[in-house]
């Protein structure tokens, strides 16, 4: 019997996105490969509690109240020349709790989809006694040098230019795949489906346009209220869907626009599906999500960094717009909405998409892993042929 491929699957609290994209590279990789076994981590869990209570407070902290700041820090950072008390940081965070989930577990495979835990688990992997393949799933459109991990085998990238940026940075064209971001397989069986039948099945109206907004899994979204002013002030009538981390359960009427807050709802990929548009953020997951269901994009205050470039990557393909004040918000609204501009932005979306990607990346993985299990076994070989050689 095969021995069964054991694989640790890492993300990392900071979003709902990463959780998202290791569910379905797991599910691809149970589907190709029966014999996998997969657990998932929160990486946060294997961080001190004082210092991840640190973490998501700064974090959270700067995209509430001072995303100016955030900025700065993103593109500060972003050069190989960043400052060593950070650089280490990939070393060293989480490290211990790794180390014995590691023991304990023992995987063949290691999957990350956040680059701390990728270059952590190649750190213990060199200098402790830990054998298995190291891969980084990339869920933003851009490379940062955070992306940049050379201790991953193979990195999973979103874009033909992501990977150019990934070898522009140093990593072997070898180590590099385009996938697309790996996004769960509901996305693909909704392609094409009834828009009309799904708001039925959710007490939806067939007749009036659906917009979702796009706030994150957080609720970190601090241009909601002013995105619902605008929605509700359209000069036609919309309903709109307010999803996780944005308070109260409720529907109520505001000027043109009947306003579902749901919460937390299992119903994402359906209600993504019935939608006409979506407005907000533009998360790297959002962002794969949109484009597989051909729903366009009017992004507004996207988070500084990532989101603005994943922003400026829809927009330059024809997938979205990318408003930059609010005054222009409504006219933008109105113009996606329009019947010709509506087809143009949606045949966009469908052009950048990658439906399949977690199966591309579960193969991209599967293939390379019988070539590293075979490199490993060979330099073992070697190492235990120099010991017998030495007197």
């Amino acid at each position: 019997m095969p021995t069964p491929l054991k694989t640790l699957i890492l993300s990392a609290s900071f979003g709902g996105g990463h959780h998202q994209a290791n569910e379905a590279v797991g599910e691809a990789l149970k589907k190709r490969r029966p014999d996998t076994q997969v657990r998932h981590t929160d990486y946060l869990t294997h961080v001190r509690r004082y210092e991840r209570d640190v973490l998501l407070a700064v974090y959270m902290g700067w995209l509430r109240y001072s995303p100016g700041t955030y900025r700065w820090y993103y593109r500060f950072t972003d050069r190989e020349s960043e400052p060593k008390a950070i650089r280490d940081t990939y070393q060293w965070m989480g490290r211990n709790g790794l180390r014995r989930e590691l023991r304990e577990y023992q995987p063949n495979l290691v999957i990350s989809s956040y680059p701390t835990p990728a270059a952590v688990a190649g750190h213990l992997r060199r200098k402790e006694a830990f054998s298995y393949l190291n891969v980084l799933v990339v869920t933003d459109y851009r490379i940062h040098q955070h992306w940049v991990r050379p201790e991953a085998d193979l990195s999973l990238v979103a874009t033909p230019q992501a990977r150019d940026q990934l070898i522009a940075r140093g990593i072997p064209a070898h180590k590099v795949v385009v996938t697309g971001i790996p996004i769960h397989p509901k996305y693909q069986a909704l392609i094409g489906a009834d828009k009309a039948l799904l708001r039925q099945q959710h007490g939806l109206r067939a007749d009036i346009p659906l917009i979702l907004i796009s706030g994150g899994a957080q609720g970190t979204y601090r241009s909601l209220e002013k995105v619902l002013a605008v929605l509700a002030h359209l000069g036609q009538r919309v309903q709109v869907l307010v999803l996780a981390g944005a308070g109260e359960v409720s529907v109520k009427t505001v000027g043109g626009a009947i306003i579902h807050r749901l919460g937390f709802t299992t119903a994402f990929p359906e209600l993504l599906a019935a939608a006409d548009l979506v407005v907000g953020k533009a998360g790297g997951l959002t962002v794969a999500e949109s484009t597989t269901l051909g729903v366009p994009m009017v992004i507004f205050d996207p988070i500084p960094g990532q989101e603005e470039y994943n922003a400026d990557y829809l927009q330059q393909s024809g997938a979205a717009l990318w408003v930059r004040d609010i005054s222009g918000l409504r006219a933008a609204v109105l113009r996606a909405l329009y019947t010709d501009e509506h087809a143009r932005l949606s045949a966009g979306s469908r052009a950048v998409s990658s439906p399949n990607a977690a199966d591309l990346a579960a193969q991209a993985i599967l293939e390379v892993l019988p070539r590293w299990e075979k490199e490993q076994q060979q330099r073992s070989q070697l190492s235990k042929s120099q010991r017998r050689k030495q007197p």
